[in-house]
């Protein structure tokens, strides 16, 4: 079990994959609309409801798990401290997510790349179907591949093929011309493209 990370209320992010998290006791636009007050207990159970989202977005862009736990702990940080700035309109999880890749964007680009996680020790999983074996492997591909790419055109794909944002939310997310995003877009898509077949 992944341990767990002291957050900025007292809560604890678990960033374990195996544990869902349900919040049952209201529903999320209660939950924005009271964080974005200043209500620090709702902060925390949005944290819960999202801890898993923002973790895999950000091991999708670093590779590491370590690095992803802090990551997504830093960008819990960053959304506590301008929670104002959320839209309680709108889901909180996309907003959050968008966090997490900037700081995983802005680590990536100021330090050595992070060895990824060593996956050759784990035991070897029971023979799957053919389709969800050839599933399973390409899966495998896309991500090494990914994770050879400059981390502003992981960013780029992240944003726009796993949250699915549109050029100008990606832009706002980013901070960028809506230009540079889509040659980032482009040029990230051929570079993946290239990578695949060289594993093919």
């Amino acid at each position: 079990m992944a341990r767990p990370v002291p957050g900025p209320s007292g809560f604890f992010c678990n960033f374990s994959r195996t544990i869902p998290v349900f919040i049952v006791d209201m529903d999320e636009r209660t939950l924005a609309l009271r964080a974005a007050q200043g209500d620090r207990e709702a902060f925390g159970e949005l944290v819960q409801l999202h801890q898993a989202g923002v973790f895999n977005a950000a091991y999708r862009m670093t590779g590491n798990r370590q690095e992803a736990e802090d990551a997504a702990q830093e960008a819990f940080l960053r959304a506590f401290r301008s929670i104002h700035t959320l839209d309680p309109s709108r889901p909180a999880g996309p907003w959050l997510r968008r966090i997490a890749v900037n700081v995983c964007l802005n680590r990536l680009e100021r330090r050595e790349p992070l060895p990824l996680d060593d996956e050759s020790g784990l035991p070897a999983p029971e023979p799957l179907p053919e389709p969800q074996t050839i599933a399973r492997e390409r899966s495998r591909q896309i991500r090494l591949a990914l994770l050879t790419l400059p981390p502003r055109y992981r960013a780029a794909l992240e944003l726009r093929h796993f949250e699915e944002l549109t050029y100008a939310e990606m832009a706002e997310a980013l901070n960028r011309p809506m230009s540079d995003v889509k040659s980032d877009l482009f040029r990230a898509r051929k570079l993946l493209a290239e990578k695949l077949k060289e594993l093919a």
